[in-house]
C-alpha cells in the first residue's frame, strides 16, 4: 500500500498562518523580539539589494481610500502583499490598515506561505523605522514625539524603545482618545508618557520625531519652525500621491533618506519637491556606499512609503518562527494531483468500491460440531 502523505509532506502544501496564530507566535516570542528580529532581516536584504527584481508596488486608488500589490522576488524566493489604507473605515468598525502575503519558491512557483500581514505590517514598519533611525539619528537619541496616536504607535514606540533607547514618548494626536489608548497599551513598557495638546508641544525638545497619521490629505502635521538642530524626522504617515505630513520647507533643512526612489517620488513626502529633489536610497548608507548622519547638529529625514523588499524580510522572517515553533496549518491552496497533467480528475466523483461480499454462519452446522 502506497504511503500516504500527510498535509505537511505534500509537496503542494502551503503552511497558513492566521492573525489569531500570528499573535499567539508574537506573543511566545515576544514583541520586543519579533521586533529586533524582522529589523535585522531588514538590514540583510538591504544589503542584498542589487539581488532582487524590485518594482514600484501596483495601486488603485479611490477617493476613500488605496488598494495595493507589493511584489518582489530575487532567485530563490518570490513574495507579495496585499495591503489596503482606508483612513475612514475606524467608522465602520474596520482596521485602516488589512493586508495578508504570500512567499513562493521561484524555481516552481509554488506557495509555500500564506500568512496574515496586518500585525506583522505594523511590526515591519516600525522595524524598518528603527533601522533607519539608527543609522540617521544621533546615537545619544533617549526622547521621541510621536504625532498620530493610531494603530501602529504601539509599535513604533517600542521598537524605538528596545532597538534605539527611547525612553521619552512625546505624545499627540487630534482626537484624544487614540492617545489615551496608547497611552493605556504602554503603561507597563517602561517608557516615561507625556501627553501633549499640539504637535507643536509634543516636538519640542524631541531627538526623533516620528510622524504616523492617517488622513489622506495634504496635511502638515510638522512645520520647518517645530525642527531644532540634530533632529531626526521619521515621516512614515505620507504613502500615497496627495497623502503628506511634511511641510515642504522640513524637507530642506537636511538630507532625505527614502526606500527606493521610483516609488517614493510619486507616494513620499518628496512628491512635492521638484523631480531632480535630491536623495539618498537607504540601502546605500546601510552598505557603506553613502554617509549617514554626518554631524550632531544635521536635520535627517527618513521619507518612508513602504516598500516590498521589507515585506519579503518580515515574510521570510515569520516562515522561519512559524516552522520552527510548529505554528500555523498546513492547507491544500493549490491541487495535489497524481497526475499533474490531469487536473480534470479533480472534477470526476470518487471511484466506489464494491461492498465485501458477506459468507453467511451456518449455524446447523456449527451447532452440530463437538465442543
Amino acid at each position: 500500500m502506497p504511503h500516504r502523505l500527510t498535509p505537511a509532506t505534500r509537496p503542494t502544501a502551503t503552511l497558513y498562518l492566521s492573525a489569531p496564530e500570528a499573535a499567539r507566535l508574537i506573543g511566545a516570542r515576544g514583541l520586543p523580539a519579533c521586533l529586533r528580529g524582522i529589523a535585522d532581516s531588514i538590514a540583510a536584504d538591504f544589503l542584498r539589494w542589487g539581488d532582487f527584481d524590485k518594482s514600484a508596488r501596483v495601486a488603485s486608488y479611490s477617493s476613500g481610500g488605496a488598494i495595493e500589490l507589493m511584489p518582489i522576488a530575487d532567485d530563490a524566493t518570490y513574495t507579495f502583499k496585499y495591503v489596503n489604507g482606508h483612513p475612514g473605515n475606524t467608522r465602520l468598525g474596520l482596521s485602516t490598515v488589512m493586508a495578508f502575503g504570500v512567499l513562493a519558491d521561484v524555481a516552481t512557483g509554488t506557495p509555500r506561505f500564506l500568512s496574515e500581514l496586518t500585525l506583522t505590517t505594523a511590526m515591519r514598519t516600525a522595524a524598518m523605522s528603527a533601522v533607519a533611525a539608527r543609522a540617521l539619528a544621533r546615537p545619544d537619541s533617549r526622547v521621541m514625539a510621536l504625532i498620530g496616536n493610531g494603530a501602529q504607535s504601539e509599535f513604533q514606540a517600542l521598537a524605538f524603545q528596545h532597538l534605539l533607547g527611547i525612553r521619552e514618548l512625546r505624545l499627540f494626536d487630534t482626537d484624544p482618545r487614540a492617545t489615551a489608548k496608547l497611552r493605556a497599551n504602554l503603561q507597563d513598557s517602561g517608557l516615561a508618557i507625556v501627553v501633549c495638546h499640539s504637535a507643536d508641544e509634543a516636538a519640542r525638545g524631541a531627538d526623533i520625531i516620528t510622524t504616523i497619521t492617517a488622513d489622506k490629505t495634504r496635511a502638515v502635521v510638522l512645520r520647518a519652525d517645530m525642527v531644532a538642530p540634530g533632529t531626526h524626522i521619521n515621516a512614515v504617515g505620507g504613502d500615497c500621491p496627495g497623502k503628506t505630513e511634511l511641510e515642504a520647507a522640513v524637507l530642506t533643512l537636511g538630507r532625505v533618506f527614502v526606500e527606493y526612489i521610483p516609488q517614493t517620488r510619486v507616494e513620499g513626502e518628496i512628491q512635492q519637491m521638484p523631480a531632480d529633489f535630491p536623495v539618498t536610497e537607504l540601502w546605500e548608507v546601510l552598505a557603506g556606499r553613502q554617509a549617514g548622519r554626518q554631524t550632531p547638529d544635521e536635520v535627517t529625514v527618513f521619507d518612508s512609503v513602504g516598500f516590498a523588499l521589507e515585506d519579503f524580510s518580515a515574510l521570510r522572517y515569520m516562515y522561519d518562527a512559524a516552522r520552527e515553533m510548529g505554528m500555523g496549518k498546513h492547507i491544500e491552496l493549490v491541487p495535489d494531483l497524481d497526475d499533474p497533467r490531469d487536473l480534470f480528475a479533480l472534477l470526476r466523483p470518487p471511484v466506489r468500491q464494491p461492498a465485501a461480499t458477506a459468507h453467511p454462519i451456518n449455524l446447523t452446522t456449527a451447532q452440530a460440531e463437538p465442543a
